[in-house]
């Protein structure tokens, strides 16, 4: 004799099951409308992954990929063992970092200030104003920065001179120690009101109600953002600051290559540098695929630990 209870569970599966298809029918547009950009990161994310491959293999081009030299990990060793390598990490993690905190402070203060501006015209003046720098190109970007700082009649240089700091033009571009602060300035100038926008979206979402009854209680302009818009936009700064902290290793290289120069090759190179020197120049694929899975593997584990950490202390989690 069957047991009672087996008619239920099943009826309840089945109806969860009808009850997802009529939900999907319902917002089919939505699921028609997602499926271009499905499509664009499973070619572009997940089936270059096979490409992975090769970084155990001694990669060859003239032959497919199933009948190249299996090596190991000897790709891994020989990028653990080159003292170069470190060198690298140590510019990329540094640049990373100071773009990280520079990158979210300046943006988050420049939208406190925007949101208690009252009047609309000039509000949205600055705004456009800001944000206009991040459909420039870095080429052209990188032409101003060198103008600038040029020896020969560059603004920064004739100001300092002006003011009497210096007394003959500084090279900047020639003094490594300089380069990390350059490119981060540059970043900065260039993201900074983009990087604004996501956070004034977040404030316009703040219930008014909120700053009426603290200005009842007599609480000032200041008191204001630190009591209710700074704790309003948590949770969206949160989520960014943890999906940019899984970019550390994985910075890009345009800033780097287009600013750097000979003279400042031990602290302009990058990762991703290391990896077109050595895996398209050189003709390395396979050791310069190495390189691109330790940045992947690295930037999980960072976005694991950060949302562990956020988790633990905020009891919330993003993932």
């Amino acid at each position: 004799m069957k047991p009672l209870t087996e008619g239920p569970p099943k009826a309840g599966v089945t109806l969860k099951r009808n009850r997802f298809w009529f939900k999907a029918f319902q917002q089919r547009y939505l699921y028609m409308m997602s499926l271009p950009f499905v499509v664009w990161i499973f070619i572009f994310s997940y089936v270059p992954v096979w490409g992975w491959l090769t970084a155990f293999q001694n990669y060859k081009p003239k032959d497919s990929i199933f009948d190249q030299k299996w090596v190991g990990f000897e790709n891994f060793i020989e990028l653990f063992q080159d003292e170069r390598f470190y060198i690298v990490l140590r510019n990329t993690l540094a640049m990373s970092t100071m773009g990280l905190i520079v990158g979210f402070t300046v943006p988050v203060i420049f939208a406190l200030l925007l949101n208690e501006m009252k009047g609309q015209f000039f509000k949205r003046s600055v705004q456009t104003i800001s944000y206009l720098p991040h459909f420039v190109s870095w080429v052209v970007v990188a032409g101003l920065v060198y103008k600038m700082l040029s020896t020969d009649g560059g603004a920064v240089n004739q100001l300092l001179m002006w003011l009497n700091i210096i007394d003959q033009p500084i090279q900047f571009m020639a003094k490594g120690n300089l380069f990390w602060g350059i490119v981060t300035a540059s970043d900065l100038w260039k993201e900074m009101g983009w990087n604004s926008i996501i956070f004034l979206a977040a404030m316009a979402g703040i219930d008014p109600e909120l700053y009426e009854a603290s200005t009842v209680d007599g609480a000032g302009r200041f008191r204001k953002m630190w009591h209710i818009t700074l704790p309003g936009i948590r949770t969206t700064f949160m989520v960014l600051f943890i999906l940019s902290i899984g970019h550390l290793i994985s910075i890009g290289f345009e800033k780097q290559f287009l600013l750097g120069n000979p003279l400042v090759s031990d602290f302009s190179e990058v990762l991703d540098l290391y990896a077109l020197k050595y895996g398209i120049q050189m003709g390395r694929y396979s050791y310069g695929t190495a390189i691109g899975i330790f940045n992947s593997v690295v930037s999980i584990l960072l976005v694991f630990i950060a949302n562990g950490i956020y988790k633990r202390v905020t009891k919330e989690s993003i993932i």
